[in-house]
């Protein structure tokens, strides 16, 4: 089903940090809106008071707007709801559509273990409703706590799934379930049901996990005379190893991301394909592409899998596809008081030799530490491999070349290239020595390029140094 202008939301609980599972709901119901000129609404389900608080709804926030996934007015407090929710649940009772049930939680325990001894599921079976009218009275008169349940009407409630499918529930396997605590409080069944219809939601698109909650809440709608939202549910994200997504795959919160340096772009492309298809074998999408071609009937039906390897993958693809100063803005956070007491000309050239080698900006420092100190010791297996006579015996000759030259990379490699010749060897049996030496390691940058932004000075110290440092080898 699909409308001209739908309203959807996203619901978070505050009771943690926004996951990427729940912001990949959000990012469906976005683009869903987007879509179709739809309106995107946030709710705040913070009802559970001992659980939510400030700063995780304020890092859902975040995250969302990290994301660049905007909403419509205000977050909707839940919480602050209740009173409308109870009002509803109240009408349920005068309307004949619920009953209040007397039983104490330790009558509803010994019915459990009754059960369980002999084998057989618990069901309530509307027990509270079966009770005799002069105990009921008597429990109400003693002032017992009640329970407000809704009484579950005969037959089969079918849902029309924007993913899955026609999907029919049998009313019978459904228990009388309650909708008003004993403290007079509505449970979430019902406040996620009123939430919905007062704020105008005509498509519900979410979790896989909410799918059993469905039946029960279209009876609520039903019961209550409003209209019926269209459901799609999304199957769960799971984790390489095909078990629900949990801390054990890696981070889940998306602020993880944020920390670690992915570009929010790149999170958001990763989490709008897992479960669902472009209808090509694009992977890279821009959000109005993305937006173009997001239709419920792309949602899949099997579980997505979140791999990092993959996201990582990603996040390089658009870091590479950054201009120089759209990278250095984005690097700025995550550059240490060291590099930013550097000059500006030199970091935005370290950057740009060094937007093809990483995958996250929070890696920028580290890969190019030898951009700012010296090596302080060298990668053992490089000096076995790479130090070796009649290299090394030569370098004092490559040296004074290297003084009498000027930096730019053309004679850079001119140098060291006719060097290589004159020893009647490869261009890299020279080249892997330096980097090694300039370096300390054996991946960097090309040479030439990354002597050039060294230096002249940096670069003669260090392959002095070097001269001294490393032992040779004869093989």
């Amino acid at each position: 089903m699909q409308e001209a202008h739908p309203r959807v939301r996203f619901a978070p609980s505050p009771t943690g940090y926004l996951h990427v599972g729940g912001a990949r709901t959000a990012i469906f119901n976005w683009l869903y809106a987007k879509k179709n000129n739809g309106t995107f609404l946030l709710r705040i389900e913070d009802t559970d008071k001992q659980r939510s608080s400030d700063e995780m709804t304020q890092a859902i926030l975040d995250g969302l707007t990290w994301l660049g996934i905007d909403w419509e007015g205000e977050p909707w407090s839940q919480s602050a709801q209740a009173e409308r929710h109870a009002q509803e649940a109240r009408r349920l009772l005068e309307e004949g559509k619920a009953y209040y049930c007397y039983l104490t939680p330790e009558e509803l325990q010994q019915m459990r273990a009754d059960a369980e001894a002999k084998g057989e599921p618990y069901w309530y079976g509307r027990a509270g409703l079966r009770m005799p009218e002069e105990e009921r009275q008597r429990r109400e008169r003693e002032g017992y706590a009640k329970t407000l349940r809704f009484k579950v009407p005969e037959g089969e409630t079918t849902v029309e799934d924007l993913v899955h499918g026609t999907i029919t529930f049998e009313h019978k396997e459904i228990d009388d379930f309650i909708v008003l605590r004993s403290d007079g409080s509505p449970v979430y069944m019902l406040s996620v049901v009123v939430d919905d219809h007062d704020m105008g939601m005509t498509h519900i698109i979410r979790g896989d996990d909410h799918l059993s909650n469905t039946p029960k809440q279209v009876l609520l709608y039903q019961a209550l005379g409003y209209d019926v939202p269209a459901f799609g549910h999304v199957p769960l994200i799971l984790g390489t190893d095909k078990k629900r997504l949990s801390k054990r795959h890696g981070a889940t919160a998306v602020g993880e991301y944020h920390e670690r340096g992915f570009l929010p772009e790149a999170v958001f492309n990763y989490l709008s394909l897992l479960g669902f298809s472009p209808g090509d074998d694009r992977e890279i999408l821009s959000r109005t592409e993305m937006i173009e071609a997001f239709t419920p009937d792309r949602l899949q039906i099997s579980s997505a899998v979140f791999d990092e390897q993959k996201l990582l993958w990603l996040n390089g693809q658009y870091l590479r596809m950054m201009d120089a100063k759209q990278l250095s803005q984005a690097l700025d956070p995550f550059l240490t008081k060291e590099w930013k007491q550097l000059d500006n000309t030199y970091v935005k050239d370290v950057i740009g030799l060094m937007s093809e080698r990483i995958t996250t900006l929070s890696e920028f420092c580290d890969a190019a530490a030898y951009f700012v100190h010296d090596p302080a010791e060298y990668d053992e297996k490089g000096v076995r491999k790479h130090w070796k006579s009649p290299i090394v015996d030569a370098l004092p000759e490559l040296i004074a070349t290297l003084e009498s030259i000027e930096f730019t990379d053309e004679a850079l490699e001119s140098a060291i290239r006719a060097h290589a010749e004159r020893l009647d060897v490869g261009a890299g049996k020279v080249i892997q020595p330096l980097r090694l030496a300039i370096t300390g390691g054996t991946a960097s940058p090309g040479m030439f390029e990354t002597m050039r932004v060294l230096g002249k000075e940096t670069c003669l110290r260090r392959l002095r140094s070097a001269l001294k440092a490393i032992p040779v080898s004869d093989s």
